[in-house]
């Protein structure tokens, strides 16, 4: 209920946005951008998915060998697209990942550590990139400016982020889902897959704390790998706002997408950060000299970039879960 609640506040707050500013001056900034330019809006998150997948394959290591990268590609966006659709706090789509991973023979306690890893190291790399977005927006605004006070604001709430990743990491290397099991009979909790899937469970344990110990070289070039992809965000605020007409450099198109991420990740709790995201892009941009109009279209083709994303992660989706299907109705008839 209050999911359904929140989905209609920020479609609330979006439709007001755009009453406000003016549907017709939207339209006007967007029609001057023809299908080719849309195309050429969307290489960066193309770029972005393509380096993630590969920032995953760093961590997953020998067990994923054969598994070619276009299909690791795919199925990181069939497990992406439930994290965006579903009401799962971005997690949702990990242990589909793995699951998906298991026809190229991936047993599920390689891929189930090789995603609980990569979402780490993923996490990692966003905070290095917000906090240089942070830095950077000091910098170019100057510590004065309302912007000034809100970033300091920002830097408080990513400090707790940063002790939760390393409480995160802690937690892993004692056991991330021995941990989960006794917290949840501590507290006399039966959670019925926690039960069942136990002794497969403290195998992704085993070998998360194998990972750490034996392949921290691989650990540390995920973060780098998943950093470059967190700066295709930057790559597309600047193709974004200069198809708009509107000036822009590199640094404060770097600021602007690390503090455009920091207001997504802000607003996780509402279904597709819906209306805090684009009114915090609006106010992102006013604060580093745009309209409101600027704003308010950067964050709609963003929405649009989503959309596309969304309908292409849909599309892996189909085709994985088809396959994965059909596999094991074979198995079934061999074992027949």
């Amino acid at each position: 209920m209050v999911r359904y609640f929140l989905l209609a506040f920020g479609l609330s707050v979006l439709g007001l946005l755009i009453w406000h500013i003016g549907p017709a001056n939207i339209y006007e900034a967007a029609a001057r951008l023809g299908p080719s330019t849309l195309v050429v809006m969307l290489f960066p998150s193309f770029l972005m998915y393509v380096v993630e997948a590969y920032g995953w394959r760093v961590v997953l290591g020998p067990a994923g060998r054969g598994v070619p990268f276009w299909r690791l590609l795919a199925i990181r966006m069939a497990g992406e697209v439930v994290n965006m659709t579903t009401p799962t706090a971005y997690l949702g789509g990990e242990p589909l990942k793995a699951y998906l991973l298991k026809q190229y023979h991936v047993p599920m306690e390689e891929g189930g550590a090789s995603v609980v890893i990569a979402k780490t190291t993923m996490t990692i790399a966003e905070v290095c990139y917000i906090l240089l977005g942070m830095a950077l927006g000091f910098i170019l605004l100057g510590a004065g400016s309302s912007v000034g006070y809100t970033v300091t604001a920002a830097l408080f709430s990513v400090g707790v982020l940063v002790c939760s990743i390393g409480a995160f990491i802690m937690v892993q290397r004692r056991g991330l889902f021995a941990s989960m099991l006794a917290v949840a009979k501590a507290l006399r909790l039966r959670v019925a897959f926690l039960e069942s899937q136990e002794e497969r469970l403290r195998a992704i344990d085993r070998t998360i704390l194998q990972f750490y110990h034996h392949r921290q070289g691989a650990f540390y070039a995920s973060i780098g790998v998943y950093f470059l992809g967190w700066m295709a965000e930057s790559l597309e605020v600047f193709v974004i706002l200069h198809y708009l007409g509107g000036p822009t450099t590199v640094l404060s198109a770097f600021s602007i997408g690390a503090l455009a991420v920091f207001i997504k990740g802000g607003s996780f709790f509402i279904p597709g950060s819906l209306g805090a995201q684009d009114g915090g892009n609006v106010l992102l941009l006013k604060t580093f000299g745009y309209s409101e109009v600027t704003g308010l279209t950067f964050a709609l083709l963003r929405r649009f970039r989503e959309l596309v994303w969304i309908g292409i992660g849909l599309l892996c989706l189909a085709m994985m879960g088809k396959k994965t299907i059909q596999r094991e109705l074979n198995e079934m008839g061999s074992r027949w």
